[in-house]
């Protein structure tokens, strides 16, 4: 395996026994402040004299860095899908009886009406055939039609027909039959005994696309994990470098070692999960784990980490629909008001929905914020005028602002919910213990490099090169899987330059922001019927400050409460200090809960989350900005370099952004365009293969005598002109190791006088910011040279070279 690197991979447990791995917090990213929050009786209701003044020391962490990992939440939280509804009062609270959220609509509009499915096989089997399509389409199938990666793998000789109908019945049956039992394997033997014999020959189609697509045979149970650990077919596919150790790099290293690839990954962090992290807090006897980034899995049936627990053994609590108000006094918010706000809510955003409807129908480009066109909608219409109907408003905008972790004035409003029709049906549920347990099992055998920074990644025809922490990689294909933010903030170099396309792309996305606050105490005071409740605020600009609680007393292993933060409060939060947010945590707990004569204990342990300040993330996740659309989800999955280089990550997923089941089917999936790419090359004839060997060959002759070396810079001029307007063919060799194989060389066709002007530079680094910033040059690789005036310098100076008596040869000291 053609990967330099001096050292093995190591456990995170084995690098730092404080790591987040084992539970507890890392000293040098976590910032533990022990502080006395003595309870202020003027911050109190008049009542809350029932409630003893003590004064607390519990440890309040500031999770900085790899402590402070948001996730994609999955949605974070709480699903997107729910945006515009919120769960109903507590069976426990004041009033009449609790009105249940409502749910998103899913716009699966292929499924009114399907007689093709009915047709396919005989009447007494439609009911199982109809069943097995809900099934399918649960996992993200269209009912009636192949996907394109099916088209793009060719399992039906011919797109539409009866051959595809009958491929996708054979296709749904084998999903089903697996997804009835995901702790066992199936094979191919069994996928065929249920279906005709004169259908072999789509069972081996639809059997292998699933297979090497991973729909089915993964996971983590028993029957899954051996398997995975060797290749499928017993053939090797080449070299791997995997840039990021979350969700999508741990799935797609697993799924790239069944397909016969040797892979490394490579963690900045000094473990892995990337944006999912689970927080072990302890004290006084009592424990819980807290997930500190992605916690709640939005929608169950299809999604691959239900499948995941269900093979754990993990029992799924669902998130239950009840979520009382409270104002800012700490009363109940009226029933009556409630109602009336959130049925005006629902039919504002009809409005902007078909407004906007109808602005893209007459005018393709035009867009404005979400935030903007509500209001607009709201002043129109007298909506909320009165002060509680303003601030209930304002939560149900929190809780918007929540769900795409950005500020309303931020959000598309043609394509904020570009993802609704992909969304996952079924219960939002937490997993006991933190999903860390994913993360561990998933992390599992794999060659996991941690606290490798990665600075640079380097791609041409020969393979690429990483560069991180100090060391270099080298493989065949590098996999990137870094969260959008890093991308923005052009934390790691790509040599050549991403393309413009791309690069517009992660400009125009949004990478937002959602922070938690996380506390621990002795003992449950806010009631075991309820996962959720939220505050109201009296300011607009701070409707999102700890607006909404998630208990996680039922799954966590103790009395666990956790804040969020959204919209602009999200960003003042990491200006505060931890000690103040908690401060502030409690003054609302206390306001809604003394004044029922409960006491609202000191916590135990506090931690607050800091994504935006993570320099590993530099925020939480993706949303459709203004002036974005889906479309950019997709060019940021792309592939560039001829195949050389691949991105997965929840941004990359324009079905299921902004979640960890997200994260995770964009790891599959680029496993399986990696698989494509290499079977691709596998393809090319010898003879081409010779071809293209033999003129890289030529063009290294030819490099063994440049005519001025600097660096890693050598330059060939044009022998028949002295002019500093002519071209010269200049080569970048950048080496991987101690190796002289592992180099990677890299060309471009510069001026004479572009030339002087990097022999002048001392040092590479600034020649390439030169050659890439100053003179607006790409380097590619030898097939990027296929160019009239490449060719044509190139036989000059063969001729030249051929001829030295002949006086074309230049020579330039």
């Amino acid at each position: 395996m053609e990967m330099e690197a001096t050292d093995t991979p190591q456990d995170p447990s084995d690098t730092n026994p404080d790591d987040v791995v084992s539970g507890d917090s890392s000293p040098d990213t976590d910032a533990t402040i022990s502080e006395n929050l003595a309870h202020d009786s003027r911050d109190s209701p008049e009542n809350a004299s029932s409630a003893p003044q003590t004064t607390v020391e519990a440890p309040i962490s500031d999770s900085l860095d790899d402590s402070s990992d948001p996730v994609p939440e999955d949605t974070a939280d709480e699903p997107p899908q729910n945006l515009s509804n919120r769960p109903e009062r507590g069976p426990t609270e004041p009033g009449p009886p609790a009105r249940k959220r409502r749910r998103r609509k899913k716009f699966f509009t292929e499924l009114n009406g399907s007689p093709s499915l009915a047709k396919i096989r005989r009447a007494d089997l439609a009911k199982e055939v109809d069943i097995e399509a809900l099934i399918a389409v649960s996992v993200g199938f269209p009912v009636d039609s192949l996907t394109e990666e099916e088209i793009e793998a060719n399992v039906v000789a011919t797109v539409g027909g009866t051959e595809q109908a009958n491929y996708i019945v054979v296709r749904n049956h084998i999903l089903a039959r697996w997804r009835s039992n995901v702790s066992a394997w199936l094979t191919r033997d069994h996928a065929l005994e249920s279906i005709r014999s004169e259908h072999k020959g789509l069972v081996d189609s639809a059997y292998r696309f699933l297979l090497e697509h991973g729909y089915i045979n993964f996971g983590l149970g028993p029957a899954m994990k051996e398997p995975k650990l060797r290749s499928f077919d017993g053939a090797e596919r080449g070299n791997v470098v995997i840039v990021g150790a979350g969700l999508a790099g741990l799935i797609a290293a697993r799924q790239l070692v069944f397909l016969g690839f040797k892979v490394v990954v490579l963690e900045g962090r000094a473990r892995p999960g990337g944006r999912v992290k689970t927080k072990k807090m302890s004290g006084d006897g009592a424990e819980a784990a807290a997930d500190l980034g992605g916690s709640v899995l939005t929608g169950i049936n299809g999604n691959p980490l239900g499948v995941l627990a269900r093979q754990l053994g993990l029992p799924l609590h669902k998130v239950r629909d009840i979520c009382p108000l409270y104002l800012p006094d700490g009363k109940a918010v009226d029933s009556e008001i409630d109602s009336r706000v959130e049925v005006s809510f629902n039919k504002l955003l009809d409005r902007v929905c078909k407004l906007r409807q109808a602005m893209i129908e007459e005018v393709k480009s035009v867009d404005v914020p979400l935030g903007t066109a509500l209001e607009a909608f709201r002043r129109v219409n007298g909506v909320a005028e009165d002060p509680q109907e303003r601030m209930l408003l304002d939560w149900h905008l929190a809780n918007l602002e929540y769900a795409n972790a950005s500020l309303m004035s931020n959000l598309s409003m043609a394509y904020w919910d570009q993802d609704d029709p992909y969304e996952m049906g079924g219960d939002h549920c937490f997993i006991p213990g933190g999903n860390e347990t994913f993360i561990r099992a998933l992390a599992e055998d794999l060659p996991i490099f941690y606290k490798r920074t990665v600075e640079s990644i380097r791609y041409g025809t020969d393979g690429v090169l990483v560069y991180a922490g100090g060391q270099e990689f080298r493989g065949d294909m590098v996999l990137c899987t870094v969260p959008l933010g890093v991308l923005k903030k052009g934390s790691i170099e790509f040599v050549p330059e991403l393309p413009q396309r791309k690069r517009d792309a992660i400009q125009r996305l949004g990478f937002g922001l959602l922070n938690k606050v996380a506390i621990l105490f002795p003992y449950n005071f806010w009631g075991g019927d309820i996962d959720t409740f939220g505050h109201l605020s009296e300011a607009p600009s701070m409707r999102g400050e700890f607006f909404l609680f998630y208990s996680y007393s039922s799954v966590s292993g103790g009395a666990l409460l956790v804040a969020l933060v959204a919209g602009d409060a999200a960003v003042r939060f990491e200006l505060m200090s931890p000690v103040e947010s908690v401060k502030r945590v409690l003054e609302i707990l206390r306001g809604i809960f003394n004044p029922k004569g409960i006491v609202v204990p000191d916590p135990i342990q506090a931690v607050c989350t800091r994504w935006g300040r993570d320099n590993f993330a530099y925020g939480s996740y993706s949303y459709v900005a203004v002036g974005s659309s889906g479309d950019d989800y997709d060019i940021l999955a792309e592939s560039v370099g001829d195949g050389r280089l691949f991105f997965a990550g929840e941004a990359t997923n324009k079905q299921y952004p902004a979640t960890m089941h997200g994260a995770f089917l964009s790891g599959m999936r680029e496993a399986a365009n990696i698989f494509r790419e290499a079977k691709r090359r596998s393809l090319i004839s010898p003879n081409k293969l010779n071809d293209v060997n033999e003129e890289v060959d030529n063009l290294n002759k030819l490099f063994d005598a440049p005519d001025l070396t600097f660096g890693s810079f050598s330059v060939l001029f044009d022998p028949g002109s002295n002019d500093l307007d002519s071209k010269s063919l200049l080569r970048v060799k950048f080496r991987g190791g101690k190796l002289e194989l592992a180099c990677l060389c890299l060309y471009a066709l510069i001026s004479r006088k572009q030339v002087i002007e990097l022999s002048g530079v001392g040092g590479d680094d600034d020649r390439m910011r030169m050659l890439n910033h100053e003179f607006g040059v790409r380097l590619v690789g030898r097939k990027g040279l296929l160019s009239d005036a490449v060719e044509s310098l190139m036989t000059r100076i063969r001729l030249a070279r051929s001829n030295p008596n002949g006086g074309n040869q230049i020579q330039v000291k």
